[in-house]
């Protein structure tokens, strides 16, 4: 039977940024179900103050859908996903970025809905939480200041995370840029940018949410390492794939590398469907 890939997106992001991955996986024969986390895609907020002409003011105080939303109500949203492609034979559960959270979360509740799992340029918290890594040495170069410059409103008084991706101050934008689609033209930058949600939940679980030896680790599984990804640096990845074959030594990590920055591969989606469609031979 073929097996279905369930795609998870990162922060900020939504079903819309798999669109091309998803027509290129068509095109091999292969199904797919790219999935909204609670409070994104048309889930989402986008405050009247957020189109042109903006209103900061507004931007920073609109209350947000996302409020409120845990990292446990994503688990349960992807686990019911998982419940239904089930039915339908094999899954390959895929994330990236933040989605590997969720995904790593989910694994460690229902490994007999994951046939095979795939992280690409993707969060897979083992020896630490997702805090926790961002204060370790292979998260230096990330400038987690110039990545908040067009930070809208105050977390703590909106209870989420507001940026405004259609701000006009070159230095956020540059920042951006850097940190994701260094790669890529400046109208796929813009356009990527377009598909963002302003608003991202605050929870990104404990250590209850590290993966589990018992049961996220029975699930074969594959890291996709980003080579050019500034923002979850090749560093990094190298250093969670080390601690998940570390966890799990009979059951490592099956690794290939893109030549990509953390978003260019979702522009430019054929070399990672190839790579993925190389995982249905392995079921």
């Amino acid at each position: 039977m073929h097996p279905t890939y369930v795609l998870v997106h990162g922060a900020f992001a939504n079903s819309f940024s798999f669109a091309p991955l998803q027509a290129e996986l068509g095109l091999l024969g292969h199904r797919s179900v790219a999935l909204d986390l609670p409070g994104h895609g048309f889930g989402a907020t986008y405050p009247a103050a957020y189109q042109a002409p903006q209103d900061p003011a507004g931007l920073a105080s609109t209350p947000g859908a996302i409020k409120g939303v845990t990292l446990a109500d994503n688990v349960e949203h992807l686990i019911g996903v998982l419940e239904r492609a089930k039915e339908n034979g094999p899954v390959v559960l895929v994330s990236h970025s933040r989605g590997g959270l969720t995904a790593t979360a989910a694994a460690n509740q229902r490994p007999d809905l994951i046939d095979h799992i795939v992280y690409v340029g993707s969060w897979c918290q083992v020896d630490l939480t997702a805090g926790g890594y961002h204060a370790e040495p292979e998260m230096a170069s990330v400038d987690i200041a110039a990545l908040g410059l067009a930070m809208a409103g105050d977390p703590a008084e909106l209870g989420l995370l507001r940026v405004n991706f259609r701000t006009a101050d070159e230095k956020a934008l540059d920042a951006f840029r850097a940190a994701f689609f260094a790669d890529g033209t400046d109208d796929e930058f813009r356009t990527f940018l377009n598909t963002f949600q302003p608003d991202e939940n605050l929870d990104v679980g404990t250590e209850d949410d590290r993966a589990q030896a018992a049961t996220w680790g029975r699930i074969p599984k594959t890291y996709v390492r980003l080579a050019r990804d500034a923002s979850l640096p090749p560093a990094l990845q190298d250093r969670l794939i080390r601690e998940g074959d570390a966890l799990t030594p009979d059951n490592p990590f099956r690794v290939r590398t893109l030549d990509s920055s953390h978003l260019k591969w979702l522009v430019d989606p054929e070399p990672a469907a190839r790579v993925l469609a190389e995982v249905a031979e392995l079921l």
